[in-house]
């Protein structure tokens, strides 16, 4: 395992593009576009102010810069440097941005969610859709491009709408069963639409691509219900996370529950493998897996390292008691995703925030949990196999898989917290972030199985 060395970043602003190719990141108003192997700067862009948000297009020949304080949408090009693009909304002001899936029109949201604006960049010409609603995740693209849905507020009442992203003509408008629509998310295959309510009211519904209302799911009827929401891979099973500190799996048949995952504070299962993080002294052993090697070696001589030790059963876990006086308290289960084989399902439930469970999805059981030293603040599946890569922080990165833990501390001097990764499509690297700096992890496919 192999590091870069750190580079200056801003808003946690680097992206790999989707053909694997580039890695464009943010520093205030400048956009580097780096080549993904050896990081050296391929184009370097000013934009007008401060970038507070980046995408590359579904072909990797195009990135969007937005600036939603100014409501300036600027596109660069990487194979003609000369050109550019500008988008001002004016008056209208900039709340968000993002692609189609084609790669040629540009979605912009007003302030206020007045309307979205579609901007084609071949033909010029702009479409608009009235009512969008403010919600969690309103617009949701099938995986094959060929459809949008978007989330609507009339008179009122919640409506979904569904685009062909061809021409943008409207393919079917119907009403929703909910009192304040938070999400709407496609299942991979294309076929059906997820959407739920506010987390007021626990109500997930179903619908065909043809706006017919398949299922209707409620667990129970509670103050407080669904909080996230993951499809799986093969759309196949749809996990609902809630603030009861449960997830439960529907199946693609019939829409019912055929499961549910409890995330007490006490593992009790002697079948359960709990891998603890414990803090062990510095070694010249585990230099071996750093780049550079002289400078991390003197680095990591005065830092903490730690290693993973597996716990015996019964464990207690950390827990902490939320705030029941404030919005959005730290209960329940914050963060959901599936294994790209569709094999395991990782969770987090905020009650316990240095844990992360992990679920055979095959076996409807828990697998693994991993207790770390500090708050989980992201993890990610390689999007090629099943290995999981978790940040807390500090500047180790974790990564599982059915062979067993790694811990690596990224070999740099001062301080390295990561908040947030992405990995490569291939699945050989990885970039870290930090609120002002990133590096790039390379890994070897067989170092983790």
């Amino acid at each position: 395992m192999n590091f870069s060395e750190l580079f200056r970043l801003s808003g946690l602003l680097a992206r790999f593009s989707p053909d694997g190719r580039c890695l464009a990141s943010c520093m205030q108003y400048r956009l580097a576009v780096r080549d993904a192997g050896s990081l050296q700067i391929l184009q370097l862009y000013t934009c007008l102010d401060q970038i507070q948000y980046i995408e590359w297009s579904s072909d990797s020949l195009f990135i969007l810069c937005a600036m939603y304080k100014r409501g300036v949408v600027q596109v660069w090009s990487l194979e003609q440097p000369d050109w550019h693009c500008k988008i001002d909304e004016g008056s209208a002001g900039l709340v968000a941005s993002c692609w189609s899936p084609d790669g040629r029109h540009i979605l912009n949201t007003t302030e206020f969610h007045l309307r979205i604006t579609v901007w084609s960049l071949c033909t010029k010409s702009v479409s608009y859709i009235k009512y969008p609603k403010a919600c969690q995740q309103g617009i949701a693209f099938t995986k094959d491009g060929r459809y949008m849905a978007v989330a609507e507020r009339r008179d009122c009442k919640d409506f979904i709408s569904i685009f062909v992203c061809s021409d943008w003509q409207l393919l079917r408008h119907f009403d929703t069963e909910t009192q304040d629509l938070c999400g709407i998310e496609w299942a991979p295959n294309s076929c059906v639409l997820a959407a739920w309510d506010t987390c007021l009211e626990y109500k997930i519904l179903l619908y065909s691509l043809d706006g017919r209302l398949l299922s209707t799911y409620r667990a129970y009827e509670w103050s407080l219900g669904i909080k996230s929401v993951a499809w799986s891979p093969s759309s196949q099973f749809l996990a609902i996370g809630s603030y009861d500190e449960k997830v439960r799996i529907l199946n693609h048949v019939t829409w019912k529950k055929i499961t549910e995952f409890e995330h007490p504070a006490t593992i009790v299962n002697t079948k359960t493998i709990v891998y603890k993080e414990v803090e062990k002294s510095p070694s010249v052993e585990t230099e071996r897996l750093s780049f550079p090697p002289t400078r991390a070696l003197a680095s990591s001589l005065f830092s903490t390292q730690s290693k993973y030790d597996i716990s015996e059963v019964p464990l207690s876990l950390h827990c902490v008691k939320p705030a029941a006086d404030r919005a959005n308290p730290k209960m329940g289960i914050g963060m959901l995703a599936f294994s790209p084989d569709n094999c395991f399902l990782a969770t987090k439930n905020d009650n316990i925030p240095n844990a992360v469970w992990i679920w055979d999805i095959q076996k409807l059981k828990l697998f693994v949990v991993l207790e770390q030293l500090c708050a989980i603040q992201c993890f990610r599946w390689d999007p090629c196999q099943p290995r999981l890569a978790v940040c807390t922080g500090n500047s180790n990165v974790y990564l599982w898989s059915p062979a067993g833990c790694v811990s690596v501390q990224v070999p740099v001097e001062g301080d390295f917290p990561i908040v947030s990764l992405s990995w490569h499509s291939s699945g050989d690297s990885m970039v870290l972030l930090s609120k002002d700096n990133f590096c790039v992890c390379y890994l070897e496919r067989e170092e983790v199985k």
